[in-house]
């Protein structure tokens, strides 16, 4: 009987042994699973400030001869940032290798030649038709008359590179299965120094319906500190510019996340409707608005060295651009995946 008693027990003891290796390896399942759907906070991680230095030093350096419109310098910086996309396995909206939207020289004024935005996407996985659009203008100042070259590295440099890390960000989660449901459209406009023409033309020949433009999210200057926030207490700040004039719910949202992942000080100096500067009306967000489109615009206002030969990548704050850029990630990752596009609830009230 002891025999039997002491074989029942180690037979107990066995399968208890296999109950216990048989939850862990269940729960080894469950953490794969879940390494296989991150978080969208790892994404935003991926936006770093030494990818966005590396990149700014070649985009404002001067190679690309202040990338006036038009211009070799200009011509230059589009083939970098095809390029760049084509690194990244990003499409052309338009298909194959076209990744220019032709801008001909009779839509422009002055003697202006001809130009070219510059355009990649990734393809919503449920509502590929619904598409958010996140801008920046590449273009600049040029060289002076005394052979000095305009490098905007801030404008509109930041905004520039910091598209081409959002970009990277978002192509991680498709390649881990998370595509966004909405489509992302990368678009990098021309001509906005001139008069706004490069996202002119876009909203007037548009490649994704406007009607079916979710809302679009434009950088234009992010990489500096201006004299009102040159203090250690304000450094960590961004001005919105927008947020509410269209779509409540845009800026609930914006407000949101940033509480959630970002915890930038969000200033509305120069969104209020009496601000002399009128910033709402002066950079490629505008032409969006203009046809009842949610907008916010990211800036980081004015310096000493705005359009002039000063505007290098040295001055630059990298680790505050960065978490901008995240910012304008973790937004443009929630309009995209939310299960309804936005609410359009401020039409006429301007």
């Amino acid at each position: 009987m002891r025999n039997i008693l002491i074989a029942i027990g180690i037979s107990i003891l066995y399968s208890c042994g296999s109950s216990q290796n048989s939850s862990n390896t269940g729960s080894s399942s469950s953490s794969k699973a879940k390494e296989d759907k991150l978080d969208v906070a790892y994404y935003a991680e991926t936006i770093t400030s030494k990818e966005l230095k590396d990149y700014l030093y070649t985009f404002a350096g001067d190679d690309f001869e202040g990338r006036d419109t038009g211009e070799p310098g200009q011509k230059k910086a589009a083939e970098f940032l095809k390029e760049q996309y084509q690194k990244m396995n990003i499409p052309s909206p338009m298909g194959g290798d076209n990744y220019y939207q032709e801008i001909p020289e009779s839509y422009f004024r002055g003697g202006i030649k001809s130009s070219e935005n510059v355009l990649a996407y990734i393809k919503g996985s449920e509502k590929p038709d619904e598409v958010v659009v996140l801008s920046a203008h590449y273009d600049h100042v040029g060289v002076d008359s005394k052979g000095n070259i305009y490098n905007g590295a801030d404008d509109d440099g930041s905004g520039t590179v910091s598209l081409l890390e959002i970009a990277e960000a978002f192509v991680k989660a498709v390649e881990n299965g998370q595509e966004p449901k909405r489509s992302i459209l990368f678009l990098h406009v021309t001509g906005e120094e001139k008069g706004l023409y490069g996202s002119k033309y876009y909203t007037e020949n548009p490649v994704f319906s406007l009607e079916n433009t979710v809302a679009n999210l434009n950088i234009d200057m992010i990489g500096r500190i201006d004299s009102e926030h040159d203090s250690d207490d304000k450094r960590n700040y961004i001005y919105l510019i927008g947020s509410d004039r269209l779509s409540t719910e845009l800026h609930n949202l914006s407000e949101e996340v940033n509480a959630k992942y970002t915890k930038l000080n969000l200033d509305y100096t120069f969104n209020a409707k009496d601000d002399p500067n009128r910033f709402y009306y002066r950079s490629d967000h505008y032409n969006f608005a203009k046809h009842n489109i949610p907008i916010i615009f990211y800036f980081n206002g004015v310096h000493e060295d705005y359009h002039k030969p000063t505007d290098t990548p040295d001055k630059i704050e990298y680790d505050l651009m960065a978490k901008r850029a995240k910012l304008v990630f973790h937004t443009a990752w929630e309009i995209a995946n939310r299960e309804n596009r936005l609410v359009v609830d401020g039409i006429g009230k301007e």
